[in-house]
């Protein structure tokens, strides 16, 4: 049997692949982007928190995950079966709506692999390498793939009971990112200097070229979940483009009033906040409400990354502050702005459909954040309680790049014109050289 007789449309698996491949290269992107947030001795060790995570989540997808994730429910509602563990049964003329299942399968793993790669920004700068590669492929097993089954698998409840609406991965990505994040941040605890030393970004070009990539890459995730080269992904994708761009501006505005300045740290957060919020929603919701959801959480999620320091949890990189947040804006404000013409059917609190559908995703968001929280706090404790999950404070003094992988971003001598290594700089002079130091993951 040929793929054409097998019911496959060309030009949806174009735009598909095209799709799968711009997802991928989020990751990467994420790279750059929380690589040039940290600070110079620790910028590798970012680099691959995100670079280990595509391979350590395509295996456990492979094993299992994708079959547990939408493979028939055998769960009330909250796993699938293990029919298609090791990929069996998927042979290159199955077919997933008019794309191939092998398509997507693939394209659903690279949601996977950039979910578990946001985390790390939450516990950047103090993390075991090792309990990462530990931290990460049992993270995919136990919160993202329950979460996908319940949310996109067939016979998943927040969809087929609840009725709760989320296009592109509002609750699988963003939110349980987000609360992931959050319980990390406790059970690691704060950076050595946290609210007393300054840690800036060392290099905002980079932190911009991320979010460049990462936008790129988000009208892949966002429009290629049409899963098909149609009206409802050309929606998605200008909801996308329209929303990041009131993020952004929305951010902005709140820095400028703020604090008088503009910053391009901020452009890039609000841009990615605005992606945030939409992703859940650009399916769901016209141009008018991705316009005013990208700004609302352009504002709120502006101000949502000082709650750190007002409660004491040290985000690194503000992964709750920006997915967390963002993510419940974009959720919820689908129950206000979602219209039948994109849904086919429910409709928000402004377009008729009075609080029903509010309710439904309220209850979903409050589930999925509570369950990912209490898990993933779990896993991290274990996990620290056998190996220790927090490096050491000489490890952190020092910075992961040259303790944990002998190496260093850059040559100091050369980026300080010459100058003297100070304490300030990420290689204090009395470290020996990286062939010398005692790795420790």
């Amino acid at each position: 049997m040929t793929l054409a007789a097998a019911g496959v449309d060309t030009g949806d698996t174009a735009w598909l692949l095209a799709a799968t491949a711009l997802v991928l290269l989020m990751t990467p992107g994420l790279a750059l982007f929380y690589g040039g947030m940290v600070r110079t001795k620790s910028v590798l060790n970012m680099l691959m928190m995100s670079f280990v995570s595509i391979a350590l989540v395509t295996i456990v997808w492979l094993a299992c995950g994708y079959s547990l994730a939408f493979g028939d429910d055998i769960g009330g509602g909250l796993i699938g079966g293990l029919d298609h563990a090791g990929m069996a049964g998927l042979a290159p003329d199955s077919v997933q709506g008019t794309v191939p299942t092998l398509l997507f399968a693939t394209f659903q793993l690279t949601f996977a692999i950039i979910t578990a790669a946001l985390i790390s920004g939450a516990v950047a700068d103090r993390a075991k390498f090792g309990a990462w590669m530990v931290f990460v492929p049992v993270w995919a097993l136990l919160v993202y793939v329950p979460v996908a089954h319940w949310t996109w698998g067939p016979g998943g409840w927040i969809l087929d009971r609840l009725g709760a609406l989320d296009f592109a991965g509002g609750l699988p990505v963003e939110i349980t990112s987000g609360a992931s994040g959050l319980a990390l941040c406790l059970v690691l605890g704060p950076r050595l200097g946290f609210k007393k030393d300054a840690m800036r970004p060392h290099n905002l070009p980079m932190v911009m070229l991320g979010a460049g990539l990462l936008w790129f890459g988000w009208f892949g995730f966002n429009a290629g979940s049409a899963l098909g080269a149609n009206g409802l992904a050309a929606a998605a994708f200008l909801n996308t483009l329209a929303a990041g761009c009131t993020g952004l501006l929305g951010w902005l505005f709140v820095e400028q009033k703020r604090d008088g300045h503009p910053t391009t740290l901020g452009a890039a957060s609000g841009a990615v906040a605005g992606l945030v919020a939409i992703t859940p929603s650009c399916g769901s919701v016209s141009l008018l409400g991705a316009l005013v959801i990208g700004l609302a959480a352009g504002v709120v999620c502006s101000y949502a990354v000082s709650w750190k320091f007002k409660l004491n949890y040290d985000d690194s990189l503000d992964v709750v502050g920006v997915h967390l947040v963002g993510g419940v804006i974009g959720t919820l404000l689908i129950g206000v702005f979602a219209t039948a013409t994109m849904t086919g059917g429910a409709e928000g609190l402004l377009y008729g459909g009075g609080l029903a559908q509010l309710g439904k995703q309220l209850v979903a968001v409050v589930a999925v954040a509570a369950y990912a929280f209490l898990v993933t706090y779990g896993i991290g404790k274990v996990i620290d309680r056998a190996m220790g999950f927090r490096a050491g404070e000489e490890q952190e003094h020092t910075g992961l790049d040259l303790t944990v992988h002998a190496e260093s971003a850059y040559d100091h001598g050369v980026l300080g014109h010459g100058a003297p290594v100070t304490a300030t700089s990420s290689v204090p002079s009395s470290v020996p050289a990286p062939q010398k130091v005692k790795k420790q993951a």
